[in-house]
């Protein structure tokens, strides 16, 4: 392959890009049409032949895209080596589409909300969720970055599917705010329409006063008596559930 040294042009771009950590974060990518300029393995033609076997709608792209560095210069541009010995630097979606996007109505969709929220791998996992159910994007808010490499990583680069982006509470999307809340009513007996905000709280502290205000419904899941709460990725994954399901 041909061009400029990818080491070169990975130092060049790595402030102002995001990081695709492993494999599976680049086939995600490229599959929900991120512009990636640079992408490296320590071993190209087994990681086309993990293309071949895993997917292969991408794997012409990541042989157009892929070259091959030495083990050395891989573990340089990473914070921590990847099983799949593959990186990639991607440029960041427009902000601006991502909020027009979150902001147009109707939505065929909900908007999840992560209020304040502390951990880099539950954000993650909660985008990988929303981008598995089709859910018009995941809005944090707080100071959690939610394109942190961390947060990447844990999405398995997922946030190319969905729009991705951090809010005040006052600049959340319009539609109907539906909080979880263990005071809430049953989530069993409520119908969450498409155009739906789903809010959920800090795995610590719960929802904020600003975010509580702005709720227009809390509900609750169901939980066995004596048990304190469920993880963030699977309190989402099971209000998406409900969601899909059509009915109250």
């Amino acid at each position: 392959m041909t061009g400029p040294d990818p080491v070169s042009l990975w130092h060049r771009l790595a402030d102002t890009s995001v990081l695709l950590d492993g494999f599976h974060a680049l086939k995600h990518a490229v599959r929900f049409g991120a512009d990636v300029p640079v992408a490296v393995a320590v071993d190209r033609g087994a990681t086309l032949a993990l293309a071949e076997e895993l997917a292969p709608d991408v794997r012409d792209t990541l042989d157009a895209l892929l070259t091959q560095v030495p083990e050395s210069a891989y573990t340089s541009l990473v914070p921590r080596p990847h099983p799949t010995a593959v990186a990639a630097l991607a440029v960041r979606p427009s902000r601006a589409a991502h909020l027009e996007k979150l902001a147009h109505t109707p939505r065929a969709a909900p908007v999840v909300v992560l209020d304040n929220p502390r951990n880099l791998g539950n954000a993650g996992a909660v985008i990988r969720l929303a981008a598995g159910f089709g859910a018009t994007g995941v809005v944090t808010t707080g100071t959690l970055d939610p394109w942190h490499p961390t947060v990447v990583r844990a999405g398995a680069g997922l946030h190319f599917a969905t729009a991705v982006e951090r809010l005040t509470v006052a600049e959340l999307p319009p539609g109907p705010v539906f909080a979880l809340d263990p005071e809430g009513d049953d989530i069993r007996g409520v119908k969450l329409p498409d155009d739906a905000v789903l809010a959920f709280g800090s795995e610590r502290s719960g929802l904020s006063p600003e975010l509580r205000a702005r709720a227009g419904h809390l509900v609750a899941l169901p939980m066995r008596p004596q048990v304190s709460s469920y993880n963030l990725a699977t309190s989402v994954a099971m209000t998406l559930y409900h969601w899909s399901l059509g009915g109250a």
